[in-house]
């Protein structure tokens, strides 16, 4: 945890937080603080600072907080991204998080098992665990959206070619000729498969729609590499890490 997140509900006064549960207990395993020290902070949706601790228990960490400084900007970058099995998704959601992604769909594919789309992680308040995990790893404050698309030809067809526009639109394609891009100056629009990657059909569709096949050259990665591979090659030169 290299960042402490404060939610609106954890204010008890206009500067003061109060911090129970997890955060508490790793204030106290972890950064072994005491009254006096200095913790970074940062408040979801807004500023980071430092919050001194005024109060430390078992039950209770209470900081007095200042947030002065701006968060790292976001990466202009919007993932289109077959649902991968639950236990890759977690780790997925945390490294593209971290990397600075701030719009995340989540589409359905011929590779997708139908299972699934009904996994309890799909539930707002536990995809909201991973990417809270991503924000305090990265010090970032600003908490990525995640929309789920279980049906793909209507997503790609009806709404994809509004969320391209004026993007670079490219779908990772294991097969493709053209090489990934590095460091891209402007907003993409990325679209990574599931295991195997997107059937041709998939692949002609978003071609249709004006995406690009790019590969990242002879070797075929797993999903949970291949996306923050993927991620980290497109980000503009001088971008955060």
């Amino acid at each position: 945890m290299n960042l402490i997140l404060l939610f609106d509900e954890d204010f008890v006064a206009e500067q003061r937080v109060r911090l129970t549960g997890r955060r508490l207990q790793h204030v106290r395993a972890v950064h072994r603080a005491g009254v006096g020290d200095l913790l970074r902070v940062g408040r979801v949706g807004g500023r980071m600072g430092e919050g001194r601790v005024v109060e430390l228990s078992d039950e209770q960490l209470l900081l007095e907080v200042r947030l002065d400084q701006e968060p790292p900007r976001p990466l202009l970058l919007c993932l289109v991204l077959a649902l991968p099995r639950p236990k890759m998704l977690k780790r997925v959601l945390q490294a593209v998080t971290s990397l600075g992604v701030k719009q995340i769909y989540l589409v359905n594919s011929y590779r997708v098992e139908k299972s699934f789309w009904g996994s309890p992680l799909l539930q707002p308040e536990k995809l909201r665990e991973h990417l809270v995990l991503g924000l305090e790893q990265a010090r970032d404050t600003l908490m990525p959206q995640v929309h789920l698309r279980p049906r793909f030809k209507p997503f790609v067809e009806d709404e994809l070619p509004q969320l391209i526009r004026d993007t670079l639109p490219l779908v990772a394609h294991p097969v493709a000729e053209q090489p990934c891009p590095p460091g891209v100056a402007g907003p993409v629009t990325l679209a990574i498969g599931p295991e195997g990657g997107f059937i041709p059909y998939e692949v002609e569709l978003l071609q249709a729609g004006g995406f690009t096949p790019v590969s990242l050259g002879e070797r075929i990665l797993r999903v949970e590499t291949a996306v923050p591979v993927l991620v980290s090659r497109l980000k503009p030169p001088g971008s955060a890490a």
